[in-house]
């Protein structure tokens, strides 16, 4: 991704699918572990398959923040941010 040049070291910058649209981010929980590979460019989470298929089965979209008004509408219809975070009507 691009930064600003206050970024130093590795930097993770966007991860898609979303975790609000139930993608693989949104099964991780507080204390998972997560190795990131450099060489291989790739990011993996060191959670069981048989637990992450558990989570998938139990996943439910997190509440709204906004329950009306422009960000709800916002929320709702804006593509995620690797298809430009925009809304096309």
């Amino acid at each position: 991704g691009r930064f600003s040049g206050a970024t130093r070291g590795m930097c993770v910058g966007h991860i898609a699918p979303e975790a609000m649209l139930g993608g693989p981010i949104g099964l991780l929980h507080e204390g998972d572990l997560i190795e990131v590979n450099i060489p291989d460019r790739s990011i993996n989470m060191l959670v069981d398959a048989v637990e992450l298929e558990r989570r998938a089965a139990e996943w439910l979209p997190p509440a709204p923040n906004y329950k009306s008004g422009v960000m709800s509408k916002y929320a709702r219809t804006a593509r995620q941010a690797d298809d430009g975070a925009v809304t096309n009507f």
